[in-house]
């Protein structure tokens, strides 16, 4: 029988896993960092009505410059943005993945700082880039000093600075953005994905934008907009960054019924957001809450929170899942990763916690 070692597979893939998170059927999920909440009834039929007039045209290709969802993006996000500063893919990981086909490839290097997001170095990977991971400081933090300090020693092609990052739910203040996008001979992305959870909405790289050409933010609909089963991901940037990424997606890359539903949801962006408060209280309760029972929950500023001070992760997630409760176990010594859910799961996931505790 034919296995994945028999197979003529590239050297540099052999013996890897691919990325995932278990997907398990429990009743409380808050190991994926999703929306707890569904998309509106009202917000869904309007989705459903917008995609209903795009199908009898499905025959055809879609809008390959998908003109329609980058004025929407643009009116959303504000900041003085053109449409032709817009980018978008399925899932801001095909975002990402455009950015390193375009600005990547052998003999270039992707420079990031660790712990962060476990996708970066494998979509490295994918295109043949070195992958040069930088520690954090000991809370998570990165300075403009460590930033200037590691582009100077490294000189990468590429930099991504996760803001808020995932896992810690760190964020990054501007002036390490400015710090990077200075010292940077290339192409500096920082990642938004969770930007719009942030005690300080206003501190986003977005502002930055018309002061350096080679600074990149990435964005998603799947975590504020509840959007994550639909796959839409986008970017602003220079209008040359927009072109380049021309140069490597995949033709018609994006659905018309992706591009129906993403116009749609953004039609109502306020009833979509409506939630993120709500579950950034929730979020700021595990903290809070988690903290009076003796454990070290990290600050965050996502829809998550990175809790230090267990004593044993592994059997920490076992019990809590016997107790239906899925969350993650990062890798990170005496961590587990607890996403924001409603304030019923978060009172489950809290009651579970300090019963836990007492044991």
């Amino acid at each position: 029988m034919t296995s994945l070692d028999d197979l003529p597979i590239r050297d540099d893939l052999r013996g890897l896993t691919p990325y995932g998170a278990p997907q398990l059927d429990v009743p409380v999920r808050l190991n994926v960092n999703e929306n707890a909440y569904r998309v509106p009834e009202a917000v869904a039929l309007d989705i459903v009505q917008e995609i209903a007039r795009a199908l009898p045209d499905a025959n055809r290709y879609p809008d390959r410059e998908f003109d329609a969802l980058r004025r929407a993006f643009a009116d959303y996000l504000g900041h003085g943005l053109e449409p032709a500063q817009l980018w978008a893919g399925n899932g801001s990981n095909e975002v990402l993945q455009h950015v390193l086909q375009a600005f990547g490839g052998p003999g270039r290097s992707l420079l990031s700082f660790t712990p962060t997001y476990s996708m970066y170095p494998l979509l490295a990977q994918g295109v043949g880039m070195r992958w040069v991971p930088v520690p954090r400081a000991a809370d998570f933090t990165i300075s403009p000093d460590a930033v200037r300090a590691a582009i100077a020693e490294h000189d990468p092609d590429v930099v991504f600075l996760c803001s808020p990052n995932n896992p810690t739910g760190t964020a990054i203040g501007l002036d390490v953005v400015e710090a990077a996008a200075e010292a940077a001979r290339g192409i500096v992305l920082v990642d938004e994905a969770y930007a719009e959870f942030a005690h300080d909405r206003s501190q986003t790289a977005l502002s930055l934008l018309d002061r350096y050409p080679r600074l990149l933010v990435s964005r998603t609909m799947s975590k504020a907009f509840a959007f994550a089963g639909i796959r839409v991901g986008y970017l602003a940037a220079h209008p040359a960054v927009v072109d380049a990424l021309r140069l490597v997606r995949l033709p018609y890359h994006l659905s018309a019924i992706t591009q129906a539903a993403a116009v749609a949801a953004l039609r109502h962006s306020d009833e979509m957001l409506s939630r993120v408060d709500e579950l950034r209280t929730q979020r700021d309760r595990i903290v809070d809450e988690l903290t009076a029972m003796g454990f070290d929950p990290y600050p965050s500023d996502a829809n998550f929170v990175l809790v230090g001070g267990v004593a044993d992760p592994q059997a920490t997630f076992r019990a809590l899942l016997d107790r239906g409760i899925l969350v993650r176990d990062v890798g990170l010594p005496h961590t587990l990763r607890i996403t924001a859910g409603t304030r019923a799961e978060t009172s489950a996931l809290l009651a579970a916690m300090a019963e836990l505790g007492a044991e």
